[in-house]
């Protein structure tokens, strides 16, 4: 049985806290593959800074010597508002039906989960995993989020212990390992004309070099 594994984000640039949180899930869940998707146009989030081509070959420079993690265009190629449903909807058509899909969000996100669109029925078609980065809290997490939420998350919460875990419906609480690097920070420094290596990929750092990607026009 497959564990196909999905990570979305806007990747502006993908950086060594994505990858390690990639690899951490890839992990727990024990994965076949992971599916790193960059999102064109995120709800909830404003647009990307560069455009689609780039990071996209950010991301494909960031894994090529992973095989575990793959490119994944499909909402680039998209063009539109991207909702994480169809996301799934579409992957879930792709597998055979023995296979497991298993959907990882950040912490920050799922709290505010009960806002994304038709988010009651993404419990339905893939499992849900939350990594919980540095200032979250596991054991106070019902206070930040809404009674709506609370409703749907309280049953469906397991251990990575369990026989099946990421079963589609359920959510699994996955620890990281703290790392407090983010792409805002990463292209402020760039902007700045300061030296971001070390917290993101070399392949990546070069390649924003030769584009001049986000750096601030003279």
């Amino acid at each position: 049985m497959a564990i196909i594994g999905i990570f979305g984000g806007s990747f502006d640039p993908i950086h060594f806290g994505h990858l390690r949180i990639a690899e951490e899930f890839a992990d727990a869940f024990g994965l076949s593959c992971l599916h790193l998707i960059p999102t064109s146009q995120p709800p909830h989030r404003q647009q990307a800074s560069t455009s689609d081509a780039d990071r996209l070959a950010m991301v494909a420079l960031a894994v090529a010597d992973n095989p575990r993690l793959r490119v994944d265009d499909r909402e680039l190629r998209r063009g539109r508002t991207c909702y994480t449903i169809d996301t799934l909807t579409e992957m879930r058509a792709e597998l055979a039906a023995d296979s497991r899909l298993v959907w990882l969000i950040g912490a920050d996100s799922f709290l505010n989960l009960d806002r994304w669109h038709r988010w009651e029925s993404l419990f339905d078609l893939a499992g849900l995993a939350v990594a919980c980065r540095p200032g979250f809290d596991l054991d106070r997490w019902q206070e930040q989020a809404s009674p709506a939420l609370t409703r749907q998350v309280l049953p469906r919460i397991q251990s990575l212990s369990v026989t099946k875990p990421g079963e589609a419906g359920t959510i699994t609480l996955l620890p990281t390992t703290p790392l407090a690097i983010s792409s805002t920070a990463i292209r402020a420094r760039l902007a700045a004309g300061q030296s971001a290596r070390y917290l993101a990929p070399a392949a990546v750092l070069d390649y924003a070099e030769r584009r001049s990607l986000y750096r601030t026009p003279p």
